[in-house]
C-alpha cells in the first residue's frame, strides 16, 4: 500500500491514524529534517527513522512505549551499585559526543539509523535548546549517555549507549530524577524492549499517547528551553 510523501515546503503530515500495521507505525516518506518539521513531527508522537539507503520515514507505532518517570524501577543489584560507583554524570556537557557514540555503538551491532544528516539535525536542535543529552563519566572519560528532545513537559527518548556495566541505566536515572524535580509527565521509549519493560516502561495505545501527548506537549518547561506549542509560531503549524 503506498504512503504519502512530503513535500520540502509543507509541513503537515497524515493523521497517525492512518499509519500503516505491517510495517508498524509507517506514516510518511519524503520531506526533511529541518527544526520546524522534527519539532511539529514529535509533538504529534511521529519520529524518523530510516536507513542511508531509503528517503525519510516517517514512523507513529501502536502501541506506544513509555515511562512515567515516577515508575522507574530500579533493580536491587543497581541500587546497590548507585552507592559504590565512582562514576559522574552530566547534562548537556558533550551532546555531540554522546549522539556519535549512539550511532557507532548501533553500528557494531546491528547497523544504525543515525546517518550524517541525522547527526546534523539533531546537533542543530540541541544548538537551538531542543534536544538533551546526559553524560556519564569515568575518570574523565565517557563511558555512557543519552540523548533526546524535550517539549513541554515530555522528554522523546532517542538513544542510548554504553561502554561500562550499568552505564547507560546510570544516564536513565540521572534523566528521571532531573525529569521528576521538574514535573515531566512521560518520556516516549517509542517501542518496547524487555529491557524498557523491566525498567517500568509500560505499552500503551496510540490514541492514549495522542491525547496525553496534546496536553504536555502544551505545558511550559523553564528548565530546558521550548518554545510554547501554539498556533501563533509563524513556521510550525502546531496542532490545536
Amino acid at each position: 500500500m503506498p504512503i504519502p510523501w512530503l513535500h520540502d515546503d509543507d509541513l503537515s503530515f497524515p493523521a497517525v491514524e492512518t499509519a500503516l500495521e505491517d510495517p508498524d507505525g509507517l506514516l510518511a516518506a519524503g520531506g526533511d529534517l529541518t527544526p520546524a518539521r522534527l519539532l511539529y513531527a514529535y509533538s504529534l508522537g511521529i519520529f524518523p527513522w530510516y536507513n542511508d539507503d531509503q528517503p525519510i520515514l516517517w514512523w507513529s507505532p501502536n502501541p506506544r512505549t513509555v515511562l512515567q518517570p515516577s515508575n522507574l524501577h530500579l533493580a536491587k543489584s543497581f541500587r546497590k551499585f548507585l552507592r559504590k560507583t565512582t562514576f559522574e554524570c552530566s547534562i548537556n556537557a558533550s551532546f555531540g559526543q554522546v549522539m556519535h557514540h549512539c550511532r557507532q555503538s548501533r553500528e557494531q551491532l546491528e547497523g544504525s539509523w543515525i546517518s550524517d544528516d541525522m547527526e546534523a539535525a539533531y546537533n542543530h536542535l540541541h544548538q537551538l535548546g531542543h534536544a538533551h543529552s546526559v553524560e556519564v563519566w569515568d575518570k574523565g572519560e565517557l563511558v555512557g549517555g543519552l540523548y533526546g528532545i524535550a517539549i513541554g513537559k515530555v522528554f522523546f527518548g532517542e538513544s542510548m549507549f554504553s561502554y561500562r556495566s550499568n552505564a547507560s541505566k546510570l544516564a536513565l536515572h540521572t534523566l528521571v530524577q532531573q525529569l521528576s524535580a521538574w514535573d515531566f509527565t512521560l518520556i516516549d521509549c517509542q517501542v518496547a524492549t524487555d529491557h524498557l519493560l523491566s525498567l517500568g516502561a509500560q505499552a500503551i495505545s496510540r490514541g492514549e499517547f495522542s491525547a496525553r501527548l496534546a496536553t504536555a506537549v502544551q505545558a511550559p518547561n523553564s528548565h530546558w528551553p521550548s518554545p510554547p506549542i501554539n498556533q501563533t509560531d509563524s513556521d510550525i503549524p502546531w496542532p490545536i
